[in-house]
């Protein structure tokens, strides 16, 4: 069976949620001003990092429209793992048992989650993580992954760091980091609390808007000039 049919079977098989997710996107223009887009700025909180084993127990996300971020239109739940949850993982995000004891268990909020992110791009700082965690989740509840194409904020630093120093800028500088809160110091944006998912999701939107209005000088003004500097490599299917 070609290639193609076997995503559309895949596809066919799918929750209607991930249907309508994969319908916002099958006619996508990518040559608008980067203002006229919707973006969904998100974060995870998670168990650890190895995806074969690790759960999500916080999901954050905050919408951009027209450049601005709008606080309002934001997605924010705790989310009960089905082990237990290790004693090392909280002292980063400080999520506690008792807070998740009553948390809803994944599957019953990625349908809401994936419904907020209809017809938006999702942003996310090193998104690859986030995202592998979600589509896996939403591959094994809802019969496919998510088709949003997504921006990583962590490799638009990296572009605007090289354009810097492309101008001679701090280039013998070794000491460099691209954590989330480092460079939102670095470049004085408002910050936010460190390991919470909402909280990380608005400081993730405030960096992404302050990296497109310096790439945007250097001639990134289209969705497609902004993809193609930021874009995470792990894409629709």
């Amino acid at each position: 069976m070609p290639l193609i049919d076997k995503i559309t079977s895949l596809w066919r098989k799918s929750h209607p949620v991930i249907q309508e997710n994969h319908a916002y996107f099958r006619e996508f223009d990518q040559a608008r001003k980067l203002e006229e887009y919707d973006f969904v700025v998100f974060d995870t909180e998670l168990t650890g990092l190895n995806s074969k084993k690790d759960e999500i127990v916080s999901i954050g996300a905050v919408k951009v429209k027209g450049l601005q971020i709008h606080m309002s239109q934001n997605f924010y739940v705790f989310v009960k793992p089905r082990g237990e949850l290790p004693k090392d993982s909280t002292l980063i995000h400080r999520i506690t048992p008792e807070q998740i004891e009553n948390a809803p268990p994944l599957e019953s909020v990625l349908k809401d989650f994936v419904r907020f992110c209809n017809g938006g791009l999702i942003v996310g700082h090193y998104i690859d993580l986030d995202m592998g965690f979600i589509n896996k989740a939403t591959r094994a509840e809802l019969g496919g992954i998510m088709a949003n194409p997504c921006i990583d904020t962590l490799r638009l630093a990296q572009v605007y760091r090289e354009e810097q120093w492309g101008n001679y800028y701090d280039q013998f500088n070794y000491n460099i980091s691209f954590n989330l809160g480092d460079l939102a110091r670095e470049y004085n944006l408002p910050l936010m609390k460190e390991h919470d998912a909402l909280q990380d999701a608005i400081q993730t939107a405030y960096l992404f808007l302050f990296l497109v209005r310096k790439l945007k000088k250097g001639g990134i003004t289209t969705l497609k000039d902004l993809y193609m500097a930021g874009r995470s490599w792990r894409w629709l299917f």
